[in-house]
């Protein structure tokens, strides 16, 4: 899997493509919760071919790239309003947290994409599996 942009390629080996959205409201707890979501989340399969296993326990590496535009809302007319994406600076910095937590808490490697930037991103979806991950409603202590 790899991301392009600008004169600049990341690329890893098996494991997870995140496409991150953060959105109004999203928090420091809500950047933490989702590297620990990530990192355990059991997607991977093992000897019984059952989705058993995290990217922590097959070794694998995590490629993240920011995408604001998943937090678009195509309800009303043709064109997707992004109004509940975060602001660039607050997103920016929460995206670098989960880069952080999931290296330094997790030990995984981590590639990155180019904040801000059109990227081209390659991947091979396994399975294939795809999966949507929400934190917690904002107001919960849960996180």
């Amino acid at each position: 899997m790899s991301v392009q942009a600008e004169g600049y390629r990341a690329t890893i080996g098996p494991g997870l493509c995140v496409l991150l959205a953060v959105q109004r409201g999203d928090s420091v707890a809500h950047a933490d919760w989702m590297a620990r979501k990530l990192a355990k989340l059991r997607v991977f399969a093992d000897e019984h071919r059952s989705m058993n296993r995290s990217v922590c326990d097959t070794g694998g590496e995590v490629l993240l790239v920011s995408q604001f535009t998943l937090a678009g809302d195509c309800v009303k007319g043709n064109r997707p309003s992004f109004d509940a994406a975060e602001a660039p600076e607050q997103a920016r910095v929460l995206v670098s947290r989960v880069a952080h937590q999931l290296r330094t808490q997790h030990d995984l490697t981590v590639a990155c994409g180019v904040f801000g930037a059109t990227m081209q991103v390659s991947l091979v979806n396994d399975g294939p599996v795809t999966l949507i991950l929400r934190t917690v409603e904002k107001t919960s202590p849960s996180l």
